[in-house]
C-alpha cells in the first residue's frame, strides 16, 4: 500500500503568530519529505491563558502569515468547539477531516516534559506520530530516557533540527507593542501592519 501523505498539526496560542512560528513551520516541510501540509491550529479562547486576545484576530493573523507560503493551513476546530477540545480530540477530529493524510503532532520539549498529564497520552502516541522541538537547553534524548511512556513508543517521536529560544516569544511581542517599542522583523509585516491597524495588545 502507498505511504500516506503527512499533515503536521502545529497548535498554540498564537497571539501572535511570529516568525519563528513560521520557521519552525517550514522547517519541517523541508526536513520531513513524507509532510505534506502544516495546519496551524489556535487554541480557543476559552483557553485559560492570560492576555489571549479574541478568536478571530488570532485566526485573521495566521491566515495573512501563511499567504504567501503554499502548503501552509490553518484550522478554526478549536475555535469553533462549543468544549475546549484536548490534542488527543482534535488530532481525532482532522484525521477524520484528512482522510486521505496521515496525522502528526509538532511539540515543544516543555510541553513533551508534562505529557503525561495530558488526556490519553498513550493513545495520542501509539495512533500519531510527534515532531518535537527542542525549548533552549532541553534535550529530547534525556526527556525520552526519563520517562517510560515515551520509551514505549520512541519509534514514533522525530526530533527536528531547529529549537525554540524563550527570549522570542508573543508575550516579548506583546510588551514591546505595550511598550510602543519597534516589533519589526518579528513577525511578518502584514500582522504589524493588522495589530496597528486593530489596535491590538496595547
Amino acid at each position: 500500500m502507498e505511504n500516506k501523505k503527512v499533515l503536521a498539526v502545529y497548535g498554540g496560542s498564537f497571539n501572535p503568530i511570529l516568525n519563528s512560528h513560521l520557521t519552525i513551520a517550514k522547517s519541517v516541510l523541508e526536513e520531513f519529505k513524507e509532510v505534506d501540509k502544516v495546519v496551524f491550529v489556535p487554541v480557543s479562547g476559552k483557553y485559560e491563558k492570560l492576555s489571549l486576545i479574541e478568536n478571530k484576530y488570532r485566526y485573521e493573523m495566521i491566515k495573512l502569515a501563511i499567504s504567501t507560503t503554499e502548503n501552509l493551513l490553518v484550522s478554526d476546530i478549536e475555535m469553533k468547539s462549543e468544549e475546549q477540545l484536548h490534542t488527543i480530540q482534535t488530532l481525532n477530529i482532522l484525521k477524520e477531516q484528512y482522510k486521505e493524510y496521515e496525522i502528526w503532532f509538532i511539540m515543544g520539549t516543555d510541553n513533551l516534559k508534562e505529557f503525561n498529564t495530558w488526556m490519553l497520552p498513550e493513545e495520542l502516541l501509539k495512533n500519531f506520530k510527534i515532531i518535537v522541538i527542542e525549548r533552549d537547553a532541553d534535550k529530547l534524548e534525556d526527556i525520552i530516557c526519563a520517562n517510560s511512556l515515551l520509551q514505549k513508543y520512541k519509534s514514533n517521536i522525530k526530533k527536528i533540527s531547529c529549537k525554540i529560544q524563550s527570549n522570542m516569544s508573543s508575550t516579548l511581542v506583546r510588551n514591546k507593542i505595550k511598550n510602543g517599542e519597534s516589533i519589526a522583523g518579528l513577525l511578518p509585516r502584514s500582522v504589524e501592519e493588522y495589530i496597528e491597524k486593530n489596535e491590538l495588545y496595547k
